[in-house]
């Protein structure tokens, strides 16, 4: 499945994950299901006891019906059987080992991008957990490529959805290739935007705050049943990939009471955001072709806020497909290590400093690959 060697993580502790499923009572309001009930898998990945890892297999990366989704919807062949048998279907991580005994670690949130899958940034998640993080992605069913409950039921993607983001399709692409590409203030290009989505994107503007109660009922079971090792002192933090990224930033801007500092990584900032001011710390993480899609985050904000911006990445290089898709046009030319390593950095920094509060500052810093911005509070 990799072209090449995947990173090992870079913090102190080994990692152990596992699943769990939170079947809500709220009904379901997306098209293709009337009448259910909403269900939302989730995994979490801790640090555990590096002594009771000892002779247990790594867990594995992807299941078989995971593997076939991605590979017919990616048009990309992979073989659960020989990946498998090859080693190369395996994560730095255990499934159902140990936590480690006596702590408590502050909690970390992550939303999948639209269309995306559960465990599609495990490399970044296992990452930050290794650095003493709870860190749990959540699955939107109906709206990932394939969501997998612990009951053993599957849920594919709606059918048709995908045309439902972006309609109509081609008007849609056409004006979002204009914005990224024109020039004007942050609060100028940000009009641009609300006036786009409001044209051609409002099913996405109603699937935020849906995707919202989704983080809000996973934190709450999370609350209840790892009360044990997360540590709530400082908040919780919260990321996530394109839209992912988008609900991320929704999160601090409608309950700054829950989450004290979020992360977006290449999402354009779909949602309602009108008479809204940001409350927490943020940092937008974007490719420099999606850069006037996050402007929203950079105005009306009263805590710092945080640009950094990748050279020579496209979108789903923020993903673990850069390590699994050769095409440049999709991950970008920038090395899959150097992306990662970057992309873990900043998320360790950004959260040492505003979940751990182990820093006098977080060294958030540009270099020849990445370039970072600090806006302060303008409110």
């Amino acid at each position: 499945m990799s072209k090449k060697t995947l990173p090992v993580p870079k913090g102190s502790f080994a990692v152990g994950t596992k699943t769990f499923t939170v079947y809500e009572d709220r009904e379901e309001t997306l098209y293709c299901a009337p009448g259910t009930m909403r269900s939302i898998s989730a995994r979490v990945y801790y640090p555990a006891d590096a002594q009771c890892i000892k002779g247990l297999a790594k867990a594995q990366s992807m299941s078989r019906n995971m593997l076939k989704a991605i590979s017919r919807n990616m048009h990309i062949p992979l073989n659960y059987d020989k990946l498998t048998k090859n080693g190369e279907n395996t994560s730095c991580c255990y499934e159902n080992a140990t936590a480690t005994a006596g702590q408590k670690f502050p909690l970390v949130l992550y939303n999948h991008g639209y269309g995306a899958y559960r465990d599609c940034n495990s490399l970044l998640l296992i990452d930050l957990a290794s650095r003493g993080y709870v860190v749990i992605s959540i699955a939107h069913p109906y709206e990932g490529m394939l969501t997998e409950l612990d009951d053993g039921r599957t849920i594919e993607m709606a059918k048709d959805i995908a045309k439902k983001c972006y309609s109509p399709y081609f008007k849609s692409v056409k004006a979002l290739k204009s914005l990224l590409k024109a020039s004007g203030s942050n609060e100028e290009l940000y009009r641009r935007f609300d006036s786009m989505q409001r044209t051609y994107n409002s099913f996405l503007i109603d699937r935020v705050p849906e995707w919202e109660k989704d983080t809000l009922a996973i934190l709450r079971y999370a609350k209840q049943e790892l009360s044990d090792i997360i540590d709530l002192t400082r908040g919780v933090g919260v990321t996530g990939h394109s839209f992912g990224g988008a609900v991320a930033f929704a999160l601090c801007e409608d309950y700054p009471e829950l989450f004290s500092c979020g992360i977006n990584m290449d999402g354009g900032l779909f949602g309602e955001h009108e008479g809204k001011v940001t409350k927490t710390p943020f940092m937008q993480i974007t490719s420099e072709s999606n850069a006037n899609a996050v402007t929203r985050g950079l105005i009306d904000h009263t805590a710092p806020a945080y640009h950094a911006v990748f050279k020579d990445m496209e979108h789903l290089g923020f993903t673990d497909m850069k390590y699994q898709i050769p095409l440049k046009s999709m991950v970008g030319k920038l090395d899959c290590d150097i992306a990662h390593d970057r992309l873990s950095d900043l998320h360790g920094e950004f959260f040492d400093y505003y979940l751990k509060g182990v820093k006098e500052s977080p060294a958030l810093k540009s270099d020849e690959w990445v370039r970072v911005s600090e806006f302060a509070p303008d409110m």
